[in-house]
């Protein structure tokens, strides 16, 4: 019995001194400072700077320094005045001119021109509160944070020792010598500069603003990645994207999927699923289903091709469209519609000419018209088409209820009035065949004929009169006495099958392209309330009389937290 109760009485010595080592092992240390007892203040121990430095104070890894302290033994309190001091190790230093500090809680709370800095950034605010449980700091009342290339400000601020973190809401700001940065909520990281943005956000610089309403900006690298309705304008353009990559130092934009690149200098629109815009190089290339819409005479020119290129200043633009080049343009029941396709087309709007290049075909209204290469001339004035050439192996083809009307020579020159074509000229060696009929509509004869030039003149795309120039006595022909095969020139080909007759045709044989998944930009992270507020049962946190703050200064206000659902999120940006 007696062993036993040694043994009992050895364990409650044993814990009864493990506990009361515990206990002063959380007490909060005055290690240095001149002691002044205050009969009207039973409650504090009052430590004043000395000869040999400033009150020092130390509790479980955090360091103070200040002139004057008030410690409160019962509480495990200290209230610290004067060039106050804050350390821990090497993630945490902050100086302000007062602060206070729980031991039992571990948190802390500084006032007055608070200036906390990290390796990377140093924080500047009125007041600050910082939990060492959660290594976190929070302010409300307004604050910035001076980075090696930007200082961000922001009415609510948040950091997160661990990872390095700022989390930035309401009136957002990021004040760089290139650029500004708006936005309703920004995640910051320090060590990298990474920039994370949600909700409708603007990066502003002297050429471009970009939009976007979910983001990454690298602000030291000066590169970004941007979903979510995004957009650069650009001083004459404008680049939309389902995703778009932007590096400011090089000038340089892609985007991905569902792009519209606006030019509002020359009221033009292209279109595709993928883009590079290089404004240093006033050039911009689109591809997969690019296409271009240009208006000119109240209507639009819609031209298509594999890749489209536009390169030049804003009163010299030059397209390229390669390969497999198409154009079209509705015109009035009395013109005709215009399409035409060829291996690739060059347009320079500045004097009017558009070319098709290799292997062309153009149809304006029932004329098809061939040749090595094609040119469409328009009045610069007045948009309206003026002129076309077609150079080398001509050919103006109308298909007839019962054959082609053809005309073949070296070169071929149209004139245009109100943009209908009502004068041919085809010159050197010119080949003619005609189905000619009665006033009853029957068909007559099929006249054949060379000469070394022809005037055509048109109404309404029918020929309605000719005239040769040293011709050679031709022949018409019973429609019994020419055979088939004599009723077609050489080198004839009819394309009346690639025509296109509507927009929807420039793409017609074409496969769709598949577009790529777009990689997104993961959701902030729900990090919860700063404040821990108790559960239903629980009682309040115990806040020292001595301290300046109060119950409501622990209470987490709607307007100071990020959304905490996802879909709050999503639905506040979408």
């Amino acid at each position: 019995m007696n062993k036993h109760f040694y043994i009992l009485v050895f364990l409650f010595v044993s814990l009864t001194a493990t506990a009361q080592v515990d206990t002063l092992k959380q007490q909060i240390k005055v290690q240095s400072g001149y002691i002044d007892i205050k009969p009207e203040l039973p409650d504090a121990i009052v430590y004043t700077k000395d000869q040999d430095g400033q009150v020092y104070i130390e509790h479980e890894g955090i360091e103070m320094w200040c002139d004057q302290a008030y410690l409160y033994t019962k509480d495990n309190f200290v209230k610290a005045y004067g060039e106050v001091k804050v350390t821990q190790g090497d993630t945490i230093k902050m100086n302000s001119s007062y602060a206070e500090y729980n031991g039992n809680t571990k948190f802390a709370f500084a006032s007055g021109d608070v200036v906390m800095n990290n390796p990377q950034t140093t924080l500047k605010t009125d007041t600050l509160y910082f939990d060492r449980i959660k290594q976190q700091a929070f302010y409300r009342s307004g604050g910035t944070v001076i980075d090696t290339a930007s200082t961000l400000t922001s009415r609510v601020g948040r950091y997160f020792a661990e990872t390095k973190k700022y989390q930035f809401l309401s009136n957002v700001k990021i004040d760089n010598p290139e650029y500004i940065v708006n936005s309703e909520q920004l995640d910051f990281y320090s060590e990298n500069g990474d920039a994370y943005l949600y909700g409708e956000s603007t990066i502003v610089s002297e050429t471009s603003t970009v939009y976007c309403e979910r983001g990454y900006y690298d602000t030291r690298g000066d590169t970004g990645y941007f979903v979510k309705n995004s957009r650069i304008d650009y001083n004459n353009r404008i680049l939309h994207g389902d995703s778009i990559y932007f590096d400011r130092n090089k000038g340089f934009a892609s985007a991905t999927n569902n792009i519209k690149v606006i030019d509002t200098a020359n009221q033009s629109t292209i279109k595709g699923h993928y883009a590079e815009v290089f404004r240093k190089k006033d050039s911009v290339f689109i591809t997969k289903r690019a296409i271009a819409a240009t208006l000119r005479d109240t209507d639009s020119i819609y031209i298509h091709a594999d890749t489209l290129r536009i390169t030049g200043k804003t009163d010299h633009r030059i397209l390229r469209g390669y390969y497999k080049a198409r154009l079209f343009k509705r015109g009035t029941p009395e013109e005709g519609n215009t399409s035409g396709k060829s291996d690739s087309i060059y347009i320079d709007e500045n004097i009017g000419i558009t070319k098709l290049l290799t292997d062309p075909v153009l149809w304006m209204g029932e004329n098809q018209m061939t040749g090595d290469t094609i040119h469409i001339l328009s009045n610069t004035v007045t948009e309206k088409v003026d002129t076309l050439k077609v150079f080398n192996n001509s050919f103006l083809v109308q298909k007839d209820s019962l054959g082609y009307n053809q005309v073949k020579g070296e070169r071929l020159i149209g004139l245009f009035t109100n943009n209908e074509l009502d004068t041919v000229n085809i010159n050197k060696n010119v080949e003619v065949i005609f189905y000619l009929y009665g006033d009853n509509g029957n068909l007559t004869g099929i006249d054949l004929t060379t000469a070394s030039q022809l005037q055509l003149t048109l109404e309404n795309q029918e020929i309605v009169g000719t005239r040769f120039i040293k011709q050679v006595p031709g022949k018409i022909y019973p429609p019994s006495k020419l055979p088939e095969g004599d009723r077609i020139l050489s080198k004839f080909n009819w394309r009346g099958e690639e025509r296109l007759n509507r927009k929807e045709d420039l793409f017609s044989g074409k496969p769709t392209p598949i577009l790529p998944k777009i990689k997104g930009i993961p959701l902030p992270k729900d990090e919860g309330a700063f404040f821990e507020e108790p559960k239903e049962g629980q009682e309040p946190i115990k806040i020292p009389e001595s301290s300046k703050l109060k119950s409501k200064d622990f209470i987490n206000r709607p307007e100071d937290q990020a959304p905490n659902e996802e879909n709050e999120i999503e639905k506040k940006i979408e």
